[in-house]
This record gives C-alpha cells, structure tokens and sequence, in this order.
C-alpha cells in the first residue's frame, strides 16, 4: 500500500473543489488544472497549488493527457483523480498514469475498455445470471439483416451506438417503414460523436425508469452495492433530478438489483466507485443497461442516506486498503433528492443561457448541501458543460425531502442567466413525481413552456413599459400588441437585447 501525500485533479468546477475537501480532511495536498477560461475558478484557488494546461477550449487543456501527467511529474504528484466528464472513462488516459508510475484514482485500463463499449459489457455480463434487454450480441451495419432481427424482437425498438452516451446515436424505431432512415442517421450519428459507427438494436421499453445501483470494489475482491438512484427526470436523454432511494423499488427488488450490479462489476474485476445502470419497465423487470466506470454526479444522495463519502472511499482504494465495511453494515438513513442548477432556458428546449452570475446567493439550513464552482460575479463560460451546481436536500421521508427542496429552490438566488431552478421546482411540486408514478418522460408529458410563470423584476418591468411607450409612439399600434409583449414566451435575456 503507497500512502498518496499529493493529489492532481484532473478536472474543473464542482467535482474539483468536492474531491479536494475530501483530499484536505484526509491530510493529502492538492494540485488543481486549468484552462485560461476558468483562471479565477473557485477550485483553482482552494488548491494547494495550480497549474494553467492552456487555452479554453478542452481539447488545448482538460484534455490533454501528456500535459497533464507531465504537469503531475513534475509536482511530484502521487495520484490522479478524474473526476466525471472529460477524461474520467479514458481507458488510454489511464493506463498514461499508471505506466508513469502515477496512482490512478478509478478502475484499471481494462475494466474503463471493457464496460466503455456497451457491445463488450454485454458480453461481460453474459455469463451471469443477470436480465438483459432483448435485442443483437454484437454491432451490426447490413441494413436487411438488422431488418430480419428488429423484426425478431418486435417494434419498437431502439438503435444505439455501441460507444454511445448521452443519447447520442440513439433512435427509437416504430415500425419497419422508418428502419432503414433511423438505422443510418444512428451510424452517421456515432461516427460524428465517437468516431465508431458501430450500433446494435434492443427492444425498446415503453414507459421505461432510469434506475441504478452504486457499486464499491477494493482490489482484494471484495465488492458491495450503496442502493439505487433514481434518475428518471432528464431532458435529451440527459438526468436532470435524482433522488435515492426510488420511490418504486421494494427490499426484494432492491436485494435483485444490488446483487446483479455486483456481479457485472465482478464480470470485469472492478475496483473503485462504479454505477451500474439498469432500465427498469412498467411492471418493474429490471434490465441491465451499462456501467459508469467512475463517480457519477449525482453521487450526493448516496452519500446523505448513506453516510459515506465516496470520495474518500475512492481513494483509500488506490492506496490498497480493503473495503473497510461490509454490505451488512449499510442502512438506508431517510431520503435525498437532488436537481442540477443548469445555466440554460426551460421556456427554450433547455437550450444553455451564457452570461455573467450578476446575484448569486446558496440556499442555507439543515438538510441542505450545494455543490458548485462559482462565485458571484463569475461568468458562465461557454466551453464546458452548463452545469453551476448541484442542490442536494435530505430529510427523514420522501415528502419532507421535496419539501425541503422547495424551500431550498425558492431561497438560491441567481440573477444574469436563465436556470433549471423554476423547472426544478416545477416537478418536486408535481402530482407525478410526489407520487412516484413517473418514468423517463416525465418532461414530454407534463412541462411545456407555459408551466413556468415568469417573475419579472421591477427593473424589467419598467424596461417593458418604456419600451410599450416606445412602440406606440413609433409604430402607433394597438395597445394589445404591446401588451402581449409581456406574455411573450422567449427568454428574458432575448427581451432584453431586442429592447435594448
């Protein structure tokens, strides 16, 4: 076992600043990276010592691997964590760090390859005894031959890119008259995103839940679940609101599912924190669906009704130690939800809002935790996922854990930029998500635009009126027209620039 003294985070924002708080408790010093954009980023202060990988754009910094090992070398640095995102499922990244002689903090290359392709993770978990969704063993590109096996498993069905991820390369198929369009905009699809066209076909589950299990493995074998996630609410395929534990999974299917995500880390050695991802149907048959070979985002809730963090379980693992707790000693401990505060429009498909966080104050009080990377007057930039931060509240049941959301939503204050907050609150009070009879498209049957009502602040208000006076003079329209202008469903920084 090598004690680590110094770790580099190869990563920026919240996960940064979160797995360095971990590293400090733990005594270890810490190394922070950063592109020119994100000079003045909370996490980059915070750490012990901080390095400029280059310019904005991730493909001159976050990512460049040799820079990044270079960098660690030369600070005498014991270990890498990764973080999610960026280079966290790098199979070549990580076998760089540990070919250097540097301790990476995730799984081994082999493992990161091997549930990297979900093609290869079914293979994996073939020999165990573990529900599979019923469709092709391996990718597949002859048009009629694709054909003959979507018509073996029944429409609809769902063409997926075998190296795919958020949604990406993913097309639901109704009927055989839309195969072949859908089957070559998938493989066009991937080449785009993966530069692998390789795709293959599964049925697709109608009314279908996004459920997982998060799974710890040491390097002496051991391995044990944390419970399950629910993670249903998303937009683009992308999650949105998590919350643990589901309110849909019983202690017998719970049992089902944790022990079948141990068997498919079991099925590549696994070590480190993973999330074994599953679909689960209306009738609740669960079907495994893939593995995340790192920390997830919203790896919060597990830790709140856990009481663990995983954080530093990661890293007590890269130095060697056995797991120090069994599966018998875990508890579910009340309830925790969690929302992603992205900077981006709900009234506009969720499309990102960049701008300067002019107001930016953190709800407070018991149960509540934030985790972000931003400071008031910051802006958002543009290179980088939109995410600000996550807002994760906990309670002793389920309703008071929305609740408390609620509260929690209407007290962060962020003025400069659209957000997810009012969308957020729209489903912790929605009928559907408070009785738990939801699934993965939550957002196509209950949220349009119209659900949200806009707060307009005094000052917008009198630029509406000023304006409305504006329009009369010049145009000398009906008094109507201008009205409408303040039911008008674009954005409010649209507003502001097409009054301006």
């Amino acid at each position: 076992m090598k004690k680590i003294q110094k770790l580099l985070v190869a990563n920026r924002g919240e996960i940064s600043l979160r797995i360095m708080r971990t590293a400090k408790e733990m005594g270890i010093k810490t190394v922070a990276v950063y592109s020119e954009a994100d000079r003045n980023a909370p996490h980059v202060k915070f750490a012990d010592e901080a390095v400029c990988l280059g310019p904005p754009a991730s493909s001159k910094s976050y990512l460049l691997m040799d820079k990044i090992i270079e960098v660690s070398k030369s600070l005498n640095v014991d270990a890498i964590h990764p973080g999610y995102g960026f280079l966290s499922e790098n199979a070549s990244f990580a076998k760089k760090v540990t070919d250097s002689g540097i301790i990476f903090v995730g799984p081994s290359p082999a493992a990161i390859e091997v549930m990297g392709s979900k093609l290869a993770a079914k293979h994996a978990v073939s020999k165990y005894d573990i529900p599979m969704v019923p469709g092709t063993e391996d990718a597949i590109s002859d048009i009629p031959a694709a054909k003959v096996k979507a018509n073996e498993i029944g429409y609809p069905i769902l063409i997926k890119a075998s190296a795919g991820g958020g949604g990406k390369g993913m097309r639901i198929v109704e009927n055989e008259g839309e195969f072949e369009e859908q089957m070559n905009r998938a493989i066009s699809e991937a080449e785009s995103a993966f530069g692998d066209g390789a795709v293959f076909i599964e049925k697709y589950i109608t009314s279908p839940r996004h459920i997982e299990i998060q799974v710890l493995g040491d390097m002496h074998g051991n391995v044990i679940h944390l419970f399950e996630r629910e993670c249903s609410v998303q937009r683009r395929h992308q999650k949105v609101i998590e919350e643990a534990p589901s309110a849909v999974v019983s202690d017998h299917m719970r049992k089902a599912m944790g022990e079948a995500a141990v068997k498919v880390a079991k099925a590549c050695d696994y070590y480190g924190a993973g999330t074994v991802e599953f679909i689960v149907d209306e009738k609740l048959n669960f079907y495994f669906l893939e593995m995340n070979t790192r920390l997830q985002v919203e790896h919060p809730v597990t830790e709140m009704i856990t009481g663990k963090d995983l954080v530093k379980e990661q890293i007590l693992i890269a130095e060697g130690h056995p797991l120090s707790f069994s599966q018998e000693d875990l508890k579910i401990h009340g309830h925790a939800v969690e929302v992603r505060v992205y900077a981006e429009d709900p009234r506009n498909n969720f499309l990102p809002d960049i701008g300067n966080l002019q107001t930016y104050i953190r709800p407070q009080g018991s149960g509540v935790r934030v985790d972000d990377g931003f400071e008031q007057g910051m802006d958002i930039p543009i290179y980088y996922d939109p995410m600000i931060a996550k807002l994760i509240t906990h309670a002793d049941t389920r309703e008071l854990a929305m609740d408390r959301m609620i509260r929690a939503i209407e007290e962060y204050q962020i003025t400069g930029i659209e957000t997810t907050l009012g969308f957020c609150k729209f489903v912790m009070e929605h009928e559907a998500f408070r009785s738990g009879d939801f699934d993965t498209k939550f957002v196509e049957k209950y949220f349009t635009p119209d659900k949200l009502d806009i707060q307009w602040t005094e000052e917008e208000l009198a630029l509406l009126s000023a304006a409305a006076v504006s329009l009369y003079e010049k145009q000398k329209t009906d008094l109507r027209r201008v009205k409408s202008l303040q039911n008008d469903a674009l954005p409010r920084t649209n507003w502001k620039n097409r009054l301006l």
